[in-house]
């Protein structure tokens, strides 16, 4: 069964701003067109691949039917994986949970 929610690492002083601001945005928005999400089973390898050492994190849980910018699961071929990529803001009403980890 597929699951509702996906996730995203962020920092966080990140989630605070988009907390007050109503949105989530991330650089790779700006720079690739969308924010890198990850399901559950690929949380872990994203944390070795790209935190490792990183302190103040903070996994955002998302609901995928609350989010109202463009979701496409797209292939990242640098992995031959295929990852959730949210094409615009995270509207803060789509986040279920937030844990520092």
């Amino acid at each position: 069964m597929e699951s509702s929610y996906i996730y995203h690492i962020t920092t966080a002083a990140a989630w605070e701003k988009a907390q007050l601001e109503g949105a989530y945005t991330a650089d790779s928005l700006a720079i690739e067109g969308f924010i890198h999400c990850s399901t559950a089973d690929q949380v872990a390898g994203v944390l070795d691949r790209y935190y490792k050492g990183q302190t103040n994190l903070v996994k955002l849980t998302i609901d995928k039917s609350k989010v109202t910018s463009p979701l496409i699961f797209e292939l990242a071929t640098s992995i031959n994986e295929v990852f959730p990529h949210i094409h615009g803001p995270i509207n803060v009403s789509a986040v279920v949970n937030a844990e520092s980890i």
